[in-house]
This record gives structure tokens, sequence and C-alpha cells, in this order.
């Protein structure tokens, strides 16, 4: 709320701002053209198109440069060219829209030229001094508006890698908790259900040993009963803790699955990294640790994309083969992620090492480099047992 405020008050000084420099170059007026009053009030309506720049940042433009024509075509009071669509076009190239920023100042220029040699002005004056002016008053307001957006954009890619590599890292932790987890269900199995299946075992042996020996036999029989019952409790109780210690989600936290690539592909998107997914694996078709590492290799690809390339778009193909899944991510970047941890405040373990790591304990192979055609690649060939 405190930011909605401060955009209200910096478009109501945007547009005091522009009434303010017509206004002054409608009273500064020595041609005596047109009325004042009504020279004034253009300058009041382009001043008030600016509270509506962010909304409509091409239409304030256009309205824009269609007053400032309507203003010499009726005959009004000299405003000037530039000044007056400053704004418009700094707006227009701040909300991204550079294009047609550059598209209406050159159409201004162009028509304001062509109409001032055709009354006979002096072409010297007009191209060798107003031209150049008005043209350099017109591409600063333009590259500033668009220096404005270049850094957001930046920012915005920034906070969304970040928000990838902290839904990595926690990822990676409970995946890390899931292993250790199995890793001490297998011990616990192993070590304790040997000695009870043991104990089971030699309980019931004793029990029809007895039978021979009639001396207390009932007592005996009673006892080992109760021995035998209890040893096999105690490897049910064991079997359902070891199957509730492998199943359990640890605390509910994201595991790394393609299950989550539209969320992930869309988190991209929202950065301002055109997507495109092919060939993704039906739900449930990949399984086990191959389909977390294919979720890792495509989580960590994009990231860097985002954290490196400095991309407009990325490509993600799934395809299979022969018993083999091939992840294949590539982008448009100019420059390709680092080779070894992640970059600079990359956690060991993380980056194309990390991916390697994951790619090898699943028995497959992953490259990583420029792509033929410019961008970064990276291709992992996983093999569909490699959870086993």
């Amino acid at each position: 709320m405190p930011s909605d405020r401060q955009d209200v008050v910096v478009d109501a000084l945007f547009g005091f701002a522009v009434f303010a420099v017509v206004a002054i170059a409608v009273g500064s007026d020595v041609s005596d053209r047109g009325n004042l009053a009504l020279g004034y009030t253009m300058a009041a309506v382009l001043g008030g198109l600016m509270p509506a720049r962010r909304r409509w940042p091409v239409g304030v433009l256009l309205a824009t440069a269609v007053l400032i024509v309507a203003n010499y075509v009726i005959d009004l009071p000299t405003i000037g060219l530039a000044v007056p669509a400053a704004a418009a076009l700094y707006s227009a190239a701040e909300a991204g829209r550079t294009a047609w920023s550059a598209g209406t100042a050159a159409a201004l220029v162009a028509v304001s030229t062509f109409a001032r040699l055709g009354e006979g002005q002096d072409p010297a004056y007009l191209l060798g001094y107003e031209l150049p002016s008005t043209a350099a008053i017109m591409g600063a307001a333009i590259a500033l508006g668009n220096a404005q957006w270049q850094r957001r954009q930046a920012d915005h890619q920034r906070e969304r890698a970040a928000l990838l590599d902290a839904q990595a890292r926690e990822s990676e932790a409970a995946e890390r908790l899931a292993l250790e987890r199995t890793r001490i269900a297998r011990d616990l199995h192993d070590a304790v259900g040997h000695h009870l299946s043991v104990v089971s075992l030699h309980a019931a042996v004793a029990a029809e040993a007895l039978e021979d020996d009639p001396a207390d036999a009932e007592a005996a029989r009673a006892e080992l009963v109760h021995v035998t019952q209890a040893s096999r409790a105690g490897l049910s109780e064991l079997r359902s803790t070891v199957r509730a210690l492998r199943d359990a989600d640890p605390g509910g936290e994201r595991t790394s699955s393609l299950a989550h690539l539209d969320e992930l592909a869309g988190s991209v998107r929202a950065a301002g990294v055109a997507v495109e997914v092919e060939g993704r694996p039906g739900a449930g078709e990949i399984r086990g640790m191959v389909d977390a590492t294919a979720d890792r290799i495509v989580q960590e690809a994009l990231t860097n994309t985002l954290r490196h390339a400095r991309a407009d778009r990325a490509r993600v193909v799934f395809t299979r083969r022969d018993g083999v899944l091939e992840v294949r991510v590539t982008d448009d970047g100019r420059h390709g992620p680092p080779t070894a941890g992640g970059g600079s405040g990359a956690a060991p373990g993380s980056g194309l090492a990390g991916m390697r790591e994951r790619v090898r304990l699943v028995g497959g192979s992953v490259e990583a480099g420029p792509g033929a055609g410019g961008g970064f690649t990276v291709h992992a060939r996983l093999p569909l047992g490699g959870d086993r």
C-alpha cells in the first residue's frame, strides 16, 4: 500500500511537470498563434494523461502524440515537440514498450520536419540545430526509461533465481533426509530383525523339544509360548516401524519430482524467460531416483539460465529411447553458467558438479557447455533402471 501511494505521488508530480513545462512554453510563445486559454487547456490535458501512464503506457504515448500534432494543426501557441512528449516516451519505455517509444518518436520527428520544410522554414537551422537537439532529448528519455525497465527486470530475475535456488536446496535437504531415514531403516531391519528371528526360531524349537520331557513341561511350554508371541509381536512392530519410516513424508517438504515441472517452468516464466517443454513424461511414467534426478537437472539448468545466461528463451526436451530417458535443456543466453560449483555464492555440491554427482548415482551421464548455435546446453542420459 505505501508503494501504491508513492506511485500516485510520482505520477502526480509527472503530470504537474508536464503541465508546467507546456504552460511555460504557451506563455512564452512570441508567434502570436491561437488563443492562450486553449493552449493552457492543452497543457492541462497533456499533464492529466500522466496518472494513467502505468496502466496504459502505449495509450498515453499515442494520445500525447496526437495532442501534440493537433496543437499545431489547429494553430495553437508553439509548445515544441520533444519536451511535451518526453514524459510519455519515458513512461512507455519504462513499461517495456521501447519499440513503441522509438517508433512514435521517429514518426513525430518525421511529420514535424517534413511539415516545417514544406512551410518554407530554413533547412539549415531546422536540420542542423533543431532536429539533432529534438532527437537527443527524445532519445535520452527513451534510453532512461529502458534502463529503468532493464534494472527492474534484472532485479526480478535475481529474486526468482534466489527463490528457485532456495527450492532446490529444500528439495536436496529433503532427499538427504529421506535417504538417511531409509539407511537407518535398512540397518535397523538387518541388525534387530535377524536377532528377533533367531529368538523366535529357537523358542519354537525348544517348545517342540520339551514334548519329550514331561517334567515341568507345562510351565516351560507356557513360558516359551510367551517368548514366541513376544518375538513375533516385536517383529511385527519392527516391520510397521520400518514401513512408516520408509514411507513417511519428511516434514511435508517438497521433494524433487517431474510432477513439479509446471510449477518450476511457471516460476522461470514469471522471471521473464519463455520456457518451452516438449515430450514431458506422463504422471507416474518415471519414478524413483530417475524422476528426482531429472527434475533436479531441469531445476538446476533453468536456475543457471536465470542467474548467469541473460537469456530470453529456454527449451526443455524429454525423449525416451532404448530404456534411457534423455533430458536436454537449452537457452539462448549470451553467457553460459559456470562449470563448477554453480557460480559465486553457490554452496558446495550445487551447480553442475552436484548435477553430475546425481546423474552418476543413477548410472547415467551428463554433458554441459555452450551450444552449437549459441546459448548453453545441458544434456543428460538417465537409464530408466537407475533407480534400482
